[in-house]
Parts: structure tokens; C-alpha cells; sequence
């Protein structure tokens, strides 16, 4: 079932939205991540996507008290977490610590194995995040642009018991301008792993037209939900009406 999926983006403690991944570019939502988490948990949501920015760019978890806070407050919604998980044990502390579904991406392109040995091991609950520049694969909290393309990435993954790849197009992010469902049917029809589109929700038409794409399984909105462009719960029953 296609689920529509509020984000919180952490840095420094805060809630805040990046412009095409620049950090220089952030704006401050709230200085409470746990605020803004009960504020989602409100509505009849399906899980919650939340993201470490420091964690991803310094490249180990960060912001765990804002985490903490956000899981206490989103209950039995299930929380998935990307940014700076690495490691093994930094996937296990996690999950340990309430978060459903760890997302990995660096390590995604750096060490495949680790992410297929993640996924062996807390079957269900490893996701992988695949963001795109231009078609290649970004890294390192969007600062660096590899030489792998998106689709090679995914296939790498085949039938490692990934629960979702979440595809984000960095030129996308935070403009409002749409997702790139273009590229995202494209990815999902090659490969067997659900796919999630993120980047560029900026109105309800832009949810519509995702969630009646029936090879995309989600749509992550970000900042749209932050500057009043869209609202979650005309979000969540326009999803819930188009796939009906």
C-alpha cells in the first residue's frame, strides 16, 4: 500500500529543511524535533522518516537526544533513520533504541556487504537511501558525487532482503518545484525492492500524481509540510483517495 511519509530533518539538535542538500541552505522549522514529531503523530500516519545531517556528513550517528525525543513521542508509528549509520553495531544501537527501520546510504556504495549482512540480520528493518545527482550516486551527506549510477546501486541489493530503496533527487529537494516520479517509476520497474520517492513535494497535486503511480510505494515530503504548502492530513486522504 503506498504511504505518504512526513520527515524531520535534524541539525544541530533542530528541526530544519536543506535546499538541494546544501547545508549552507538550511532553514530552521523548530528548535523541538519532539514537538514537531507529535504534532505528525496526530494524524493517521504509517511511519515517519527522520534524517541525521551531522550524522551524515561527519559519518557517524549524531543528534540521538532529538531522536530519542522524537521516537518517544511518535509511539507505535514506525520511525525509519538515515544519516551517518555505518557500522553494524551503529545499526543495532539504533533499532535497540525504538527506530523501526535504519536507513543506510554511504556505506550503501562504500561496503554493499555490510548492508546486505545488515539486512540478513534484522530482517525487514534495513532500508537503503540511494540519492541522485544527475543520475550518479551522492555521498557523504550529498558533498560527494561518485561514478555509480542510481540503477547499478539498486541492483546490487536484488533479492538481499532490503525492505525499500528510497530514491532522492538532490536537484529536487526542498524547491516545491515536484518529485522526479519520472525517474523514480523508472527505477522501480527495473528492480524487485519497493521504492520510495523523495524530493520536490511542494502541493497536493504532486501527491496525487505519486501516489497513482503503482510501482512507487511512498512519497517522503519535507519541507512542504513546514511552510504550510501542503497539509498532512488533506496529504494523507488525497494518497489514501488515489490509490482507492
Amino acid at each position: 500500500m503506498f504511504e505518504l511519509i512526513p520527515a524531520i530533518d535534524l541539525l544541530d539538535g533542530r528541526c530544519v529543511r536543506l535546499s538541494q542538500g546544501r547545508y549552507d541552505a538550511a532553514t530552521v522549522y523548530d528548535t523541538d524535533p519532539g514537538r514537531v514529531a507529535a504534532r505528525f503523530a496526530a494524524h493517521p500516519m504509517r511511519r515517519l522518516h527522520v534524517v541525521d545531517l551531522d550524522g551524515a556528513k561527519q559519518g557517524r550517528p549524531c543528534n540521538g537526544d532529538a531522536v530519542r525525543a522524537i521516537v518517544a513521542e511518535m509511539k507505535d508509528v514506525p520511525i525509519e533513520l538515515g544519516g551517518g549509520i555505518r557500522t553494524l553495531d551503529a545499526v543495532e544501537e539504533w533499532l535497540s533504541l525504538g527506530v523501526e527501520r535504519a536507513i543506510l546510504g554511504t556505506v550503501a556504495l562504500r561496503d554493499p556487504a555490510l548492508v546486505k549482512e545488515a539486512a540478513r540480520r534484522f530482517p525487514g528493518r534495513i532500508g537503503v537511501g540511494i540519492d541522485a545527482r544527475d543520475g550518479m550516486v551522492a555521498v557523504e551527506g550529498w558533498l560527494e558525487t561518485s561514478e555509480t549510477e542510481v540503477l547499478t546501486l539498486a541492483r546490487e541489493f536484488e533479492d538481499a532482503g532490503v525492505a525499500a530503496i528510497i530514491h532522492t533527487d538532490i536537484a529536487r529537494d526542498g524547491m516545491g518545484t515536484g518529485p522526479n516520479l519520472e525517474a523514480t517509476s523508472e527505477l522501480a520497474k527495473q528492480i524487485g525492492i519497493p521504492v520510495v520517492a523523495s524530493g520536490g513535494v511542494g502541493s497536493l497535486d504532486h501527491v496525487r500524481a505519486a501516489a497513482s503511480r503503482p510501482e512507487i510505494a511512498g512519497l517522503i515530503v519535507g519541507r512542504a509540510l513546514y511552510d504550510g504548502s501542503v497539509d498532512l492530513a488533506a496529504a494523507l486522504t488525497a494518497a489514501e483517495r488515489t490509490c482507492s
